[in-house]
């Protein structure tokens, strides 16, 4: 943790829902949170990740009051503002700049920096006002503060580093190598929480009730469940309770969004003819109240048929071309129901399909390899987690051979892991390296094996070389202790040569020879 800080506040950005948790530095057995949409008549522990700005580009609302105002706009409106969701994604799987833009739902574009910055500067002053309306003392100087910032373990470094820089224009710090800025990964975070969580801390809808045992050589896996991605990663407790990598992150863009993209897709099954079409184009805030109401109950329903309001505009929209009753006589898994969609709860399961078959895949693809046969425990987190229909799918798969445990505030184990970590950022002691990191050398040419497109002679001394050759520094699964240290020595090429510049490269390959 930096030094001096009387605080430490943890922001979990997710791609759906976003929030933070904070305590005093010197003690962490009182970590605090806050709950939203109060004056909306909600109480949650995190806000959707929703964000929405003027048809100036002036930003104006986040969270519930983002969605609100933007349901409520005219559709005139709608059109000129600019309303932000599951932007986040945007950062996984792409090739990530500076100067990225991301499209707003009506398909009007800004910054990606201006979007993540603003978003981020507003939990920061929500924080800091919390913090001095909650009896503290007043905060005067933010370096006060230490500030923790989640991030999926599979991002890409270039994703991490848009997430520092993002920080650093919403003003939570005021340098790029601020240490009051730590970057955490969110299964390494919600794996703090856990293990230190009495048994009653974990939720008691299955028949296994082991406690999770938090000594010395105990492995386990901790899947992080969030709207976008699902993270994986495999721990083992070490002698003094850190913990020790035992492989490498992996994961995917599984996560709870995948089942609303399913439910959409469903819904246009159902109203054809062009009827969903039109209403996506037409009514696209009211949509939006919809999918959310969705979200909700994917997560929160029990092992039963779920209602989904239909609102007006949709069935206005549907009852110019035909009896909204007719449009599901063939649907499969869905009755109209008076004003409602009643979908089965075996058609709920089905648009899980897709995010539970890859989440059962990775996790077996990981136990089956030899190394692992030590796992005891599998830790379902995130807020996706708090959905039955996917803690089911990996009982059913897993809980004959591992102990499935969900902690009860699975949306908020990440961050209040995130606090822990603040406090402790090396306690996680080893890490598995996800790439092959090396840099771009040049060394004596050779016949045999180099490209003769890459020879070069040095005009001072007629010294023969290759160029744009691959030096490994760091192997793709390769264990990395913290603070640990290698050397490598580097030659000048050209006698006269006083300075160099480094390239860096990375491959998911184990091996590369040469950089292109």
């Amino acid at each position: 943790m930096a030094s001096q800080s009387v605080f430490v506040v943890a922001i979990d950005f997710g791609t759906s829902y976003s929030g933070y948790c904070y305590s005093l530095a010197s003690g962490t057995d009182q970590i605090r949170q806050v709950y939203w949409g109060t004056e909306h008549g909600l109480r949650t522990p995190k806000t959707p990740t929703c964000i929405l700005f003027n048809q100036k580009q002036e930003f104006k609302y986040f969270g519930y009051d983002a969605v609100m105002k933007y349901k409520n706009l005219p559709s005139s409106q709608a059109d000129s503002w600019y309303f932000f969701q599951n932007f986040k994604m945007q950062l996984y799987n792409t090739n990530v700049t500076a100067g990225m833009e991301l499209k707003a739902s009506n398909g009007k574009v800004l910054p990606a920096l201006t979007v993540f910055s603003k978003s981020l500067r507003y939990l920061k002053e929500h924080a800091l006002n919390t913090i001095q309306e909650a009896s503290f003392q007043t905060v005067y100087d933010q370096e006060e503060i230490t500030w923790v910032l989640t991030v999926p373990a599979i991002w890409s470094a270039a994703a991490k580093q848009f997430m520092r820089l993002a920080a650093k224009e919403a003003g939570i710090i005021s340098g790029m190598l601020s240490e009051k800025l730590i970057i955490a990964l969110e299964p390494e975070a919600a794996s703090l929480w856990c293990k230190q969580l009495p048994q009653e801390g974990f939720m008691a809808d299955s028949s296994d009730k082991k406690k999770f045992e938090d000594s010395p050589g105990i492995q386990y896996i901790v899947v992080d469940c969030g709207g976008g991605t699902v993270d994986i990663t495999v721990h083992e407790i070490q002698e003094n309770h850190y913990l020790k990598e035992l492989h490498k992150a992996t994961g995917g863009g599984w996560g709870g969004n995948r089942v609303d993209e399913n439910f959409t897709s469903f819904l246009k099954e159902i109203f054809s003819d062009g009827v969903w079409d039109e209403y996506v184009k037409k009514h696209p805030s009211e949509l939006q109240n919809m999918m959310y109401n969705f979200g909700l109950q994917k997560c929160s329903a029990n092992r039963e048929a779920v209602y989904i309001r239909c609102y007006c505009n949709l069935v206005r929209v549907a009852e110019s071309k035909k009896d909204i009753s007719q449009f599901f006589e063939k649907a499969v898994g869905a009755v109209w129901c008076d004003g409602t969609i009643m979908i089965t709860y075996e058609k709920m399961k089905r648009l899980f399909d897709y995010c539970t078959n890859n989440i059962i895949c990775a996790l077996r693809e990981i136990l089956c390899k030899p190394e692992m046969d030590k796992v005891q425990y599998i830790l379902l987190v995130g807020g996706f987690a708090s959905s039955i229909i996917l803690r089911d799918a990996v009982s059913q798969a897993f809980s004959s051979k591992y102990h499935i445990l969900c902690p009860t505030e699975a949306q908020l184990a990440i961050a209040k892991g995130a606090v822990l970590f603040g406090v402790n950022p090396h306690i996680v002691t080893s890490r598995i390296s996800r790439r092959t990191y090396g840099v771009k050398v040049s060394e004596k040419f050779d016949d045999a094996i180099h490209d003769i497109r890459k020879r070069k002679v040095s005009e001072i001394d007629g010294y023969t070389y290759c160029t744009d050759l691959f030096k490994k520094l760091v192997g793709v699964g390769q264990p990395l202790n913290i603070n640990e240290v290698a050397y490598h020595n580097f030659y000048p090429t050209e006698p006269d040569q006083t300075s160099v510049v480094f390239a860096f490269y990375c491959t998911k390959k184990p091996g590369c020879s040469v950089c292109r």
